[in-house]
């Protein structure tokens, strides 16, 4: 099982999975073996086996692009949880409707532990990301150097404002886990952001950016 946090209170684990590379997270009480799994990229088998043990209370997604829902009709065939996304995501992206719609700040009870769901818009209208006490679920928001992509100069702001207001107020140690590659710790990303907001941009500025080089 690849885990990447272990403590006494609770596990997550992480499994990179798809021809996308993406991470889909399991997060385990300690206490009471619920879990919750956050994204589902194709790869259904792996996922299960590594559910296997646990109760799997809620399946949470960060926002409904296909690399991260392609799994979802083989989960639902193995295993049941409901399904939940912000309610301003394309929910007829999704190959069944959610049974739950999520709310920023809304407090998520897995076993013992809670995740609050932030409403982080910008990659996609209903981007979310998970906190767990020092740790972030950021799904496509925010990559080691730089924010999730945008379609276009609206969406950039969005999605800065987002990290601005939701993600670069939470303490320098957090550790986030994106929805690709390996995770990070937030001061850097801070420090970044600041020598990138100090410089001028272009008006039309969005797509992939980086806080360094763009």
């Amino acid at each position: 099982m690849p885990i990447i946090v272990d403590n006494q209170d609770f596990r997550i684990v992480r499994l990179e999975l798809g021809s996308w590379a993406t991470n889909a997270y399991i997060v385990i009480c300690a206490q009471t073996g619920m879990s919750a799994l956050i994204d589902v990229p194709p790869g259904a088998l792996a996922i299960v086996k590594n559910l296997a043990g646990t109760e799997l209370k809620y399946i949470l997604l960060t926002h409904s692009h296909i690399d991260h829902i392609a799994g979802l009709p083989a989960i639902r065939k193995r295993i049941y949880a409901p399904l939940a996304v912000h309610t301003a995501d394309n929910q007829k992206w999704l190959p069944f409707p959610p049974e739950i719609l999520l709310r920023d700040g809304e407090l998520i009870q897995v076993g013992r532990i809670q995740m609050e769901a932030l409403y982080t818009p910008g990659h996609t209208p209903g981007s979310m990301c998970f906190r767990i006490q020092d740790y972030l679920l950021s799904g496509d928001t925010l990559f080691p150097g730089g924010p999730g992509r945008t379609v276009g100069p609206g969406e950039f702001r969005q999605i800065v404002r987002s990290l601005k207001k939701k993600i670069f107020t939470l303490p320098d140690g957090v550790r986030f886990f994106p929805g690709h590659g390996e995770a990070a710790i937030l001061k850097p990303e801070k420090e970044q952001f600041a020598l990138f907001s100090s410089r001028k941009h272009d008006p039309k500025l969005c797509g992939d950016v980086l806080w360094l080089t763009s």
